[in-house]
């Protein structure tokens, strides 16, 4: 039996437990503060504002207090929706049977435990919530005289701070969290602490919220396993080509361009959805571009060093690979915007290398960029910039939390609820391990990404960019593509990629593919999900809305149409290519050292 005296309610046992957690919790908490003070020592305060949203929410609300009269108008349509849901709470109450007010919307699982709807008391919290924040997000839009960017800005903010405030994010207010606690007598809320201590120390005393267990999967070993040889590299990137799956392979090899803001793992999760192992089994001969992940070395890389370096070294190291001069390529999303700027620049030059490329959704049209364009004005790029000066580079956890942003309540409130109230550790997940697998941004080439493409849509502009003293002019490229956008894509909107179909000269054909940003991407037949639309048209029309009316709906996978579209443009069968055994020897095995370099190490 243990010494320690008991608690009331706990055995020795417990209490013995209790005080090893609240001594453990003491420690750690100690150094965190000790760690923040030398930090800020060394480095003095941060900003309070990085994103420069104080004087946008004052200028704002100065346009709302301007016309009093509605503001009234609007407390008083508040107060009516209140009475009611006291008038309906109350008869509820007594044994009545009555409808809802205020319902969450398909999709949201914040409320999803029977608890919500059951249970009098917490059934009035949601609905007091749901009716408070749709009058809140009606009330912002519904001010005059703010222009459409900056209501925009307002209402994604508003939003962020609705989701925030749900009653699902706090111990005393949501449902499981009570009832976890009186089970396990606050158990949970002291594992909870641990991890959210364990997160900021991972953070160096910033929040870094896991999403998945970080221990579970490891690039090389459960992920990224497509066997295959690091071919080429220079400080960049290491060139892979991946080992044939087949003993006949198409003459035109294929290249894909992944995005450099985030790992080219995506296509290489595991073998069941691997997208570049399902190439390699259609008989391509694949090689993949693996970003570097930059320190402070790399601060002074710019657009064209990734054009130059990346898919253009790439062309010529397949040709002494390989022997054949054409190629077929993919780009990924802001892979493909580098795509679409380097055919452009090799058309001008006559460089006919690339006989086809497929874009998976990528934009080079920002007029029309979706939500990430609140994140693109001058104060909040001016905070961006400034923010890398310091280390010449941004990190990759700011990048990531931008895009959690854009769905916060499953990519971040639904992890706080779940790992510091409920106490459990997050679930492995290879797709949000690879997710918070972020990479870092070299300060030059990101500024005029977002000044350039975001802020000021240069690209689409013929001659708006000049690199290498090549005016840029997106309507020369003139060879087949493949366009692929996402239904339900918040990064790149479909309505932002179709756009493509107007400014390219070849023969464009266009898919839109059910889901999103990445499972719109990943969705390998045998999965049998989701959906794609096709429409047959010989031209293109001027508008999504109008190719969406004559677009027929398939079900499942996209996959196997853009196989039917690129094997008729890659040429006859030839003996399978070894890795390594051709005009470059292997450096190392696939997935190659690049991409095991991970932020914050």
């Amino acid at each position: 039996m243990s010494d320690t005296p008991a608690l009331a309610g706990l055995s020795p046992e417990e209490t013995e437990k209790l005080q090893t957690t609240f001594r453990d919790i003491a420690t750690r908490s100690q150094k965190l503060l000790q760690d923040f003070s030398d930090r800020y020592q060394a480095e003095g305060p941060r900003t309070a504002d990085p994103l420069h949203l104080t004087q946008t929410f004052m200028d704002f609300t100065a346009k709302m207090l301007a016309d009093p009269n509605r503001l009234v108008q609007a407390q008083m349509e508040l107060w009516q929706q209140y009475m009611k849901l006291w008038q309906v709470t109350t008869q509820r109450m007594l044994g009545q049977q009555v409808a809802p007010l205020a319902e969450p919307a398909k999709g949201d699982k914040r409320f999803n435990d029977p608890a919500w709807k059951d249970e009098v008391v917490f059934d009035y919290l949601k609905q007091s919530y749901l009716l408070t924040a749709r009058w809140l997000q009606g009330t912002v839009k519904d001010v005059e005289g703010v222009d459409d960017k900056t209501a925009k800005k307002i209402d994604f903010y508003t939003r962020q701070f609705i989701d925030a405030v749900s009653p699902s994010n706090f111990a005393m207010t949501n449902p499981q969290v009570v009832k976890a606690t009186v089970e396990s007598k606050g158990e949970n809320l002291l594992k909870g602490l641990q991890n959210l201590l364990t997160d900021l120390e991972r953070g160096k005393g910033q929040l870094a919220i896991r999403q998945t267990d970080m221990n579970a999967f490891k690039v090389g070993g459960n992920v990224a396993t497509s066997p295959g040889k690091v071919v080429f590299q220079n400080e960049l990137i290491q060139l892979i080509q991946y080992a044939p799956a087949t003993e006949t392979v198409y003459q035109v090899p294929l290249l894909i361009v992944p995005p450099w803001i985030n790992k080219f793992y995506i296509l290489d999760l595991k073998p069941e959805n691997s997208f570049i192992k399902w190439a390699t089994e259609q008989g391509y001969t694949v090689f993949v571009i693996s970003w570097v992940n930059p320190d402070a070395h790399l601060t002074s890389l710019v657009f064209e060093d990734y054009m130059k370096k990346g898919p253009l070294a790439a062309l010529d190291a397949i040709e002494k690979a390989t022997g054949q001069r054409e190629v077929s390529a993919i780009g990924y999303c802001i892979g493909g915007t580098l795509m679409a700027t380097t055919l452009a620049y090799m058309a001008a030059r006559g460089d006919r290398r690339i006989v086809a490329c497929t874009f998976f959704t990528a934009q080079v049209d920002f007029s029309e960029p979706g939500e990430l364009g609140v994140f693109i004005d001058e104060d909040q790029l001016a905070g961006v910039e400034e923010m890398m000066s310091k280390k010449g580079y941004l990190e990759g956890a700011e990048m990531a939390t931008t895009f959690n942003m854009l769905r916060a309540n499953d990519l971040i409130w639904s992890f706080v609820v779940n790992n510091y109230l409920m106490g459990k550790d997050p679930f492995p997940f290879d797709l949000l391990y690879w997710n918070a697998d972020a990479t870092r941004m070299p300060a030059a080439m990101h500024s005029y990404y977002l000044r350039n493409m975001y802020q000021k849509n240069l690209l689409v502009q013929p001659g708006g960019l000049v690199i290498d003293n090549v005016p840029i002019d997106l309507r020369k490229i003139d060879i087949p593509v493949y366009l692929q956008a996402g239904k339900e894509d918040h990064i790149a909107p479909s309505k932002s990629v179709y756009k493509a179909t107007q400014i390219f000269k070849g023969p464009v054909r266009f898919m839109l593919a059910g889901s999103g940003h990445i499972a719109g991407v990943v969705n390998p037949p045998r999965n049998k999900k989701y959906q794609h639309w096709l429409n047959e048209t010989t031209t293109n029309p001027p508008t999504l809305a109008e190719w969406q009316a004559g677009a027929k709906e398939f079900p499942g996978s996209w996959w196997h149409d853009w196989d039917k579209w690129l094997s008729a443009l890659s040429g006859p069968k030839v003996p399978a290519r070894v890795p390594g055994t051709g005009g470059l020897p292997a450096i190392e095995d696939a997935p190659g050292s690049y991409v095991k370099v991970r932020s914050g190490e």
